[in-house]
């Protein structure tokens, strides 16, 4: 990549930060790459899928493998506090993820192809929406158009802060958290504030359970036992001084490396919370939200991922712990050979989700070098194509 490549994608991601968009509203910027796409010379664009999802395909024209590359599309509503020139233009919403970046590499890719397509097989380029809320993947996979080019592998990656700039962290088994956000409403009855006997509040079946659920997930080692409840939110009855509360709700992320210590924890949770609701008279209602099934490396894709990183001299570290937080990339690995790397952002760097986070730059020759080293490996490199776009 050149001085000149890297000010235009530089800038390119500036123009993405700009414009932040949340879990399915990423129309403007589907539609923004999906143009540059389509200016690249991609065989074939595919938008709207599962939402928002665009993905490009570039074709040998030759029978063999498929090999994809997956980014995410979509920000977060957290507000920007940084004094970028480049800062979030759209209130309460930012790029703070680093999903940005993550585009222009895999857009970085996609412009290698366009000058030289594979020598065989194809390859894919997903753009997802909605990875923040762990909906984005499966819905993009169950549109009927996806399983017209569903790829036999399929790479990702995600920048890590805390991890020194440009070194790789791939693991070789679990690279994922599974997790889920258990929502429990508790609904009794109100009265007036100076009569409570009269009525049935929650605030003590809710007292009770706060540290009883914690006690449940405690954290600990990162193995298959691992399990981590975390209290998000809670909420009792109305803000006023005249009413005794009749209801009442409880927010709980349940964590775990495994989906079968999630099935588990799950039905723990459901357990305690009706065993100390109903002897107290009080109607439970559980449901969920913001889930995430374990992310699990396949050890052909990581053996792909670490020869592109040997080859192209980039420090890696091969390791079996997973990141605590989630990723709906295992949706991917339903169907296909899939792994996920981690691609340090630096140590000192503010942590994703921050309101001062931004997206390392030099990290986009890096990510994107790695990503067309692992497609070649597989695809070849066909002859130069002196038609394809600047």
């Amino acid at each position: 990549m050149t001085p000149g490549d890297l000010a235009r994608l530089t800038a390119l991601r500036h123009a993405l930060h700009r414009a932040p968009e949340i879990s399915g509203a990423e129309a403007r910027t589907a539609a923004t790459v999906a143009g540059l796409l389509r200016e690249m010379g991609a065989d074939r664009v595919l938008t709207g899928l599962g939402g928002h999802g665009v993905v490009a395909v570039f074709d040998s024209g030759v029978a063999g493998p498929s090999v994809a590359i997956r980014c995410e599309l979509d920000a977060l509503p957290i507000p920007e506090e940084t004094d970028l020139a480049y800062a979030s233009e759209t209130p309460g919403h930012g790029h703070l993820c680093g999903h940005d970046g993550h585009m222009v590499i895999v857009l970085a890719v996609g412009e290698a192809l366009a000058a030289r397509r594979p020598a065989r097989g194809r390859a894919i380029l997903i753009f997802q929406p909605a990875e923040e809320t762990g909906k984005g993947a499966m819905a993009l996979r169950a549109d009927p158009r996806f399983a017209e080019v569903a790829p036999d592998t399929v790479l990702s990656l995600h920048n890590l802060p805390g991890l020194p700039l440009g070194m790789v962290e791939l693991c070789a088994r679990a690279t994922n958290c599974a997790s889920r956000g258990m929502a429990i409403r508790l609904f009794g009855k109100t009265s007036h504030a100076a009569a409570p006997q009269d009525g049935l509040s929650p605030a003590g079946v809710m007292a009770a359970l706060m540290p009883r659920l914690a006690a449940l997930g405690p954290g600990g080692a990162l193995d298959d036992g691992f399990a981590l409840t975390t209290l998000t939110h809670a909420r009792l009855g109305e803000p006023t001084f005249g009413v005794a509360p009749g209801e009442g709700a409880l927010w709980v992320t349940l964590r775990t490396v495994t989906d079968a210590r999630m099935a588990t924890l799950m039905g723990e949770a459901e357990a305690l919370v009706r065993a100390h609701a109903e002897p107290a008279g009080l109607r439970v209602e559980i449901s969920y939200d913001d889930v995430f099934e374990a992310c699990t490396n396949h050890p052909a894709a990581v053996d792909l991922l670490a020869g592109a990183c040997r080859a192209g001299d980039v420090p890696l570290v091969l390791t079996e712990q997973p990141q605590k937080f989630s990723e709906d990339f295992g949706q991917f690995g339903k169907g296909a050979e899939a792994a996920m790397l981690w691609l340090g952002a630096g140590v000192g760097h503010p942590q994703l989700h921050n309101p001062d986070y931004d997206f390392p730059d030099a990290l986009i020759p890096v990510g994107a070098g790695i990503f067309e080293r692992a497609l070649r490996s597989v695809l070849g490199t066909g002859p130069v194509n002196s038609q394809a776009a600047p």
